[in-house]
């Protein structure tokens, strides 16, 4: 299901693509796509308190979305998308890119791959964790936006991850997607979890 975030929608037209929903402010929905949709196909939220990816993500249940377009064009767009993953922690979402993937890791991930993939961890609040099959590992280490991230670790192998708050977010390169993707999919541990 192609859902579009405001002005996304006219990608997804020009892709030869037709939309099953779009959502958003329409403040950069075009005129012409817009006249190519019914009404029950747009979903407006006209209140500026969220971005369009959050007008989307918060009103879309999939056992797994996928974000284009929203990353790189703008930083603080890009910047606002990452804190969205973290505040929706309930919704699985991997965001992509030619280059990279980035989501919000589960409490627990194992990912089979390859010897020397880059790995790395950013954090977008206090949150500790374990490691294996990392160069680097993170045990007994403490990670803050405004303090230890984990940019460029490697992985040795297939790693696993075990992380104690829905605040870590994994950037893999655009290669990993399809393992990360059948993982999220099929991984039931997702935020919040109970205590």
């Amino acid at each position: 299901m192609v859902v579009a975030a405001d002005g996304g929608a006219d990608a997804v037209r020009h892709a030869g693509l037709v939309p099953s929903a779009v959502i958003g402010d329409f403040d950069s929905l075009s005129d012409e796509t817009r006249a190519t949709l019914s009404p029950d196909q747009l979903h407006h939220i006209p209140e500026q308190d969220s971005t369009d990816f959050e007008k989307c993500l918060s009103n879309v249940d999939a056992p797994l979305a996928l974000g284009v377009g929203f990353t790189g064009r703008r930083i603080d767009h890009h910047l606002a998308n990452l804190n969205t993953l973290v505040r929706y922690p309930q919704r699985r979402c991997l965001l992509l890119d030619g280059t990279d993937i980035v989501f919000l890791a589960p409490p627990s991930i194992a990912l089979d791959l390859a010897p020397g993939t880059p790995v790395s961890l950013f954090p977008l609040g206090v949150v500790e964790g374990m490691s294996e099959g990392l160069e680097w590992p993170i045990s007994g280490l403490t990670f803050t936006p405004d303090g230890r991230v984990g940019t460029s670790n490697r992985a040795t192998g297939p790693i696993s991850l075990h992380l104690t708050a829905p605040k870590m977010l994994l950037i893999l390169p655009a290669s990993a997607f399809e393992e990360a993707a059948n993982v999220l999919i099929q991984n039931a541990a997702t935020w919040p979890i109970a205590a």
